[in-house]
């Protein structure tokens, strides 16, 4: 099962929405194309450093969403994995690998916009629209 959910959260191309709150509870969610599943329990993430990455430095929790429409919108499919930072980098090596490789792929100019590189643990999947049925029958 853990493969068949890092095949569908890594297709591309995709979009999906991360969403984080602050310690204080200020919800923030953002369009994100940047995570990937690199292991069956984890998941990496390009960050500018904005609303999304402040929140997570006050609380490590977020939830990635993606969702793939549906002719009516009982038909639609998608996963909710929830996540928990465990370490992040601001600049070294792996940033810059990581930067280069998307300059040479996207662009510059969206190299330029990433300043965090951020590993998360998956800590729960759930389907889109959850009817007491597993994630897996939601992708």
């Amino acid at each position: 099962m853990a493969q068949r959910l890092m095949e569908y959260f890594n297709r591309q191309p995709r979009l999906g929405v991360i969403s984080t709150s602050s310690k204080d509870g200020r919800v923030d969610c953002a369009v994100y194309g940047s995570p990937q599943m690199i292991d069956e329990r984890t998941v990496m993430v390009a960050l500018a450093n904005g609303r999304t990455f402040a929140n997570l430095l006050e609380n490590p929790n977020a939830v990635f969403m993606i969702m793939e429409e549906g002719a009516k919108i009982m038909e639609w499919k998608g996963v909710r994995v929830y996540l928990k930072m465990r370490e992040h980098v601001t600049s070294g090596q792996q940033l810059d690998a990581y930067k280069s490789q998307v300059g040479s792929i996207i662009g510059e100019q969206a190299a330029d916009m990433i300043k965090v590189l951020a590993w998360f643990d998956v800590t729960e999947v759930r389907p889109l629209i959850d009817f007491g049925q597993g994630w897996e029958k939601s992708i």
